[in-house]
């Protein structure tokens, strides 16, 4: 039988999607899951977007431009600059969802054996992204102790070789919850500057920011245009994850170039995401007034709710709507599989998603997991519930 591919071997699996057999099985005996291990909104997706997919009716549906339909990159550089981002249409590219920009923008910026160095715990696609585009992933730790900040630039200096080419980042943060401040920005701005590196910076978060906590992109610092690479996506934005529309946003005509080739050879971005996306821009603030509020009230109660479990330790994230949290366990991996194998509480369980595949260091993050709070405050409440029953009883085992 013809073997695969080497790449194909090394291609890690999705840590967060790795336990949905175990899930079926739990699911077909009738227990009940709550799932938190998936940033899946149960947030509706805005009216004026839908409304916009059901109305488009052509003839024929054709391919976009490779760079997507003109008419939304126009209005999308209009949505950028209402956030303080001067960008025109010729700088956005519409991409197949975000992971197509993370994908397009290494292979368009990094060489076969390049290094990237990113701060972890990370999403975890990026390792796969990686894998996709022969790229070495050199991760610096950051620290539950202190939610996550930022390393000192000293760490990402030691690591700095030859081979180095960018810095990827996630702000707010998956898995973390992180938000970088200015002033955090700024030193990695430098740093890329210094040593001629780009900084990939993933920001469909943006819209979750909590406690009146102020975001800054990449795109708001100066002097470093032709570094700079902001990748995007309207899955959280607008919850419409199965609409597929990212973007990548870059100063940088040459790597802009190299971006549209890669997008040449898929053709085109989905027609019907691109209709409802350039809609969606027209959500009025008041649907995002009410999800930050919603989305906070999800987080301090979490938060709130697993410290108040012994042994259990989590700081209180930004933004986004994920955390992670330290239990008093020795495999998470381990946990989570059991979670769902073997627990039940009033036939009712939850599924979590590991923290060590969200790390690239092995042995990392073996007593961490993450929690997306993306259900509402009812379901939550039952989780933690379960949550706190589940750790008693598996420390008795």
């Amino acid at each position: 039988m013809p073997k695969i591919s080497e790449k194909a071997i090394h291609m890690p699996a999705s840590p967060i999607r790795k336990l949905v057999p175990y899930a079926e099985a739990a699911k077909s005996r009738g227990t009940k899951i709550y799932h938190l291990n998936i940033g899946q909104p149960d947030i509706e997706t805005p009216e004026v977007m839908l409304e916009a997919v059901r109305n488009f009716a052509p003839k024929v549906i054709e391919y976009s431009h490779s760079a997507g339909m003109e008419s939304y990159r126009r209005k999308l550089a209009g949505y950028y600059h209402k956030h303080g981002i001067e960008v025109n249409h010729e700088q956005i590219l519409i991409t197949c969802g975000g992971s197509e920009a993370i994908e397009i923008a290494l292979m368009s910026c990094l060489n076969s054996g390049d290094e990237l160095l990113i701060p972890e715990p990370f999403y975890a696609n990026y390792n796969g992204f990686s894998c996709q585009a022969d790229v070495i992933v050199k991760p610096i730790k950051s620290v539950i102790e202190n939610g996550f900040a930022l390393p000192p630039i000293a760490e990402f200096e030691k690591l700095i070789t030859p081979k180095t080419k960018g810095i990827m980042i996630c702000n707010p943060g998956n898995p973390t919850g992180y938000l970088y401040s200015k002033e955090e920005l700024e030193l990695l701005k430098e740093l890329v500057v210094k040593y001629d590196l780009f900084l990939f910076s993933d920001e469909v978060y943006k819209e979750f920011c909590y406690d009146g906590a102020e975001y800054t992109s990449v795109m708001h610092l100066t002097g470093a245009d032709n570094n700079i690479i902001l990748l995007d996506s309207i899955s959280k934005r607008y919850s419409a994850c199965g609409a597929r529309i990212g973007a990548l946003i870059t100063k940088n005509a040459e790597v802009m170039q190299a971006a549209l080739k890669f997008a040449q050879a898929r053709l085109s971005p989905p027609t019907f995401g691109q209709v409802g996306a350039e809609a969606a821009i027209d959500t009025p603030q008041s649907y995002f007034d009410n999800v930050n509020k919603e989305y906070t009230a999800r987080r301090n109660f979490v938060i709130e709710a697993l410290n108040k479990i012994p042994g259990v330790f989590c700081p209180m994230p930004k933004g986004a709507f994920y955390c992670i949290a330290r239990l008093p366990i020795d495999d998470a991996d381990k946990f989570c599989q059991w979670l769902l194998e073997s627990f039940s509480y009033q036939n009712q369980t939850i599924m979590l998603a590991p923290a060590t595949g969200f790390y690239s260091t092995p042995g990392s993050g073996k007593n961490e997991v993450r929690i997306a709070y993306v259900l509402n405050l009812e379901a939550l409440k039952n989780a933690m519930i379960c949550l706190e029953k589940a750790l008693i009883e598996y420390s008795q085992k």
